[in-house]
Parts: C-alpha cells; structure tokens; sequence
C-alpha cells in the first residue's frame, strides 16, 4: 500500500495562491488514481479534485472548478494541486489519497491510502 506525505499548505490572503505537493511512496504510483480531499473545520470531509493514472482525465468538485488544478508528474511519485483566487471558504485541512477503483473516485471510501494532511488557511 502506497504511503503518502502532503507538503505546501499555509496562511495565504483572500486572492492568493498556494500550491500542494504529495509524494508517494512504497507502492506503484504510476497506476494508480489520485485524489484531494479537504476537511473544513466543523464540516464534514469533502472531495476536491481527483486524477487519473496518466494525467490526461481530471474532475472537480464545482466549488473549486476554474480556480483549482490537480496535476502529477509519474517520474516523481507526486501529485500537486494548484490553488488560485483562493476564499475563506477553502480553508481546510487537504489530504492526497490513493484509490484503486473505478473513474472518477469521489467518495472517501473509494480511496485506499491517505496523506497526514497539511493545514490552509486563508485570512481575510
């Protein structure tokens, strides 16, 4: 089972820009589907975007389309999301994960392996 360890997340302003990586490891990346989740204090885990093996299929959640871009590069086990016009209302803490199932991975249970998850806040 991949392991997973997320990196980037911090204090940005309303408009800002933070981009997350998360770095696999102990497993076969490249086959795999790969997903963002974040949990907003108070609120219940939410599906941000996910990506499929070869980077060429992603889907998002409509509270983040156009300003959210997941990406992953295979030769460095790693999946980013690039977060642009950021809000209030994306402060969270984001989690990677992994999944092995079906096109297009949108709920927790559908994603093996999960990151420690790294904090967003955003001030306004």
């Amino acid at each position: 089972q991949v392991q997973l360890a997320e990196s980037g997340g911090g204090l940005v302003q309303v408009g800002g820009s933070l981009r997350l990586s998360c770095v696999a490891s102990g497993g076969t990346f490249s086959g795999i589907i790969m997903g963002w989740f974040r949990h907003p204090p108070g609120k219940d885990r939410e599906f941000v975007a996910t990506i499929n093996w070869s980077g060429t299929r992603t889907y998002y959640d409509e509270s983040v389309k156009g300003r959210f871009t997941i990406s992953r590069d295979n030769a460095k086990n790693t999946v980013y999301l690039q977060m642009n016009n950021l809000k209030p209302d994306d402060t969270a803490i984001y989690y990677c994960a992994a999944s092995e199932g079906l096109w297009a991975p949108r709920l927790s249970r559908e994603y093996k392996s999960w990151g420690q998850g790294t904090q967003v806040t955003v001030s306004s």
